[in-house]
């Protein structure tokens, strides 16, 4: 059974860093796409960044240059460094696995302070 299970959340000022963690289970990590997504109150879920198992990575624009999404394969995690954060950046992120078909954990919240 695959569990995907999400730690690392927490309030910020604006301007800070916070680094989230996604640990899978049940699963063949190495065969696999990746990703952070973030739904917002009133919004709907919107892609944040993917890395496929090879290493290959994508982000939406309004993360590029601050965010990196990472993954250690030997540990089934993986990661998503969040810096120079913003007060729009306030969301309850989510770890997907893509493998056949989605896979969701359950969230994480981030809230930005101004």
């Amino acid at each position: 059974q695959v569990q995907l299970v999400e730690s690392g959340g927490g309030l910020v000022q604006a301007g800070g860093s916070l680094r989230l963690s996604c640990a899978a289970s049940g699963i063949d990590f190495g065969i696999n796409v990746m990703g952070w997504y973030r739904q917002a109150p009133g919004k709907q879920r919107e892609l944040v960044a993917t890395i496929t198992s090879g290493g290959s990575t994508n982000y939406a624009d309004f993360v590029k240059g601050r965010f990196t999404i990472s993954r250690d394969n030997a540990k089934n995690t993986v990661y998503l460094q969040m810096n120079s954060l913003k007060p729009e950046d306030t969301a309850v992120y989510y770890c997907n696995l893509k493998l056949f078909k989605d896979y969701w954990g359950q969230g994480t919240q981030v809230t930005v302070s101004s």
